[in-house]
């Protein structure tokens, strides 16, 4: 069983394309990422990206694309994962 029951994709998404967002953790590499070995660093916490695409996951989560441009990777990753940055 899930630990997660809420269906996110029941709600609009919460960021927009383009938008302005930080990393609220570190990412590592899982072995999806191509180009990096397992376990490097995708993002750093406090890295800064744009939104560049809105997915979904297992028909539940949104996933957002950002593109972390200072890294030159787009990583995917769920809301609770990142934080709007005001200008």
């Amino acid at each position: 069983m899930r630990k997660e029951t809420e269906i996110e994709i029941d709600t609009p998404p919460e960021l927009e394309y383009g938008q302005k967002v930080r990393s609220l953790k570190n990412v590592r590499n899982d072995g999806t990422f191509p180009g990096a070995e397992i376990g490097d660093f995708l993002v750093q916490k406090g890295d800064v990206g744009y939104v560049n695409s809105i997915g979904t996951f297992l028909q539940q989560f949104y996933i957002y694309g950002v593109d972390f441009f200072e890294r030159g990777r787009v990583v995917g990753m769920r809301m609770k994962e990142l934080e709007v940055v005001e200008d």
